[in-house]
């Protein structure tokens, strides 16, 4: 059972691709919304950041992902060294991350935290629900930027730190405390999907430990939406 089975796959062309750092051990990229970050398994869900890369820089190897929906940083790696580095990095959760979203409703406090696990929806998939005697922890910080009227609708614009990475985390987090990211094709419902023709949820920073020289680098790419 399919939970989006109408979606057709129309990846954006423009730019095909935009590489915001590279040195010798890196690249960083800001992906579109939309773009997948490796190969899907149909034919047609080829075209991704991870290929794209690949034709310019062949060594390069993905570290993380964000969802197809989501635009933003991504890192790659450019040698075995630097993946691994990175990589561990990620793990031990030494990495900062800070996402922008714009949230159904008005969000009453100015900030706060969700401490909820979450799990595969297995039915469902791809997606996660919240499940207290099986799922994984995961915990994310937020802070209110500004409150809004779109369309006649309240919308929040929030600032996310996620401090754990799992799927679908912010976007579940939202919705289960009652404010759906605009757009969100697989959990909005149907005023918070219509505001919106994409998921307006953006990866703007991220703070990594260099693999080779160890200095603190922090990458950002601006928000899309506001």
């Amino acid at each position: 059972m399919a939970a989006n089975p109408d979606f057709i796959y129309q990846p954006p062309m423009s730019p095909y691709l935009d590489i915001i750092y590279q040195d010798d051990d890196l690249v960083v990229i800001n992906k579109g919304s939309g773009l997948l970050s490796v190969p899907g398994r149909l034919p047609e869900h080829q075209d991704c950041l991870q290929s794209r890369v690949s034709r310019v820089l062949p060594k390069a190897t993905i570290v993380h992902r964000l969802d197809m929906a989501t635009s933003g940083i991504i890192l790659m790696a450019l040698n075995k060294p630097a993946h691994v580095n990175v990589s561990r990095q990620f793990e031990k959760r030494l990495t900062k991350k800070s996402y922008i979203a714009r949230v159904y409703g008005e969000v009453k406090e100015s900030n706060g935290s969700i401490d909820l696990p979450l799990i595969c929806d297995w039915p469902n998939r791809p997606k996660q629900k919240v499940d207290y005697d099986q799922g994984k922890k995961a915990l994310t910080y937020w802070r209110v930027i500004s409150i809004d009227e779109r369309q006649g609708e309240l919308s929040t614009l929030l600032e996310l730190t996620p401090i754990t990475g799992r799927s679908h985390q912010l976007r579940v987090h939202m919705l289960a405390i009652g404010h759906p990211i605009l757009g969100d094709r697989l959990y909005a419902h149907d005023k918070a999907l219509s505001v919106s023709q994409r998921l307006q949820l953006h990866a703007q920073l991220l703070e990594i430990t260099h693999p080779v020289n160890s200095e603190s680098r922090v990458f950002t790419a601006p928000c899309p939406f506001k």
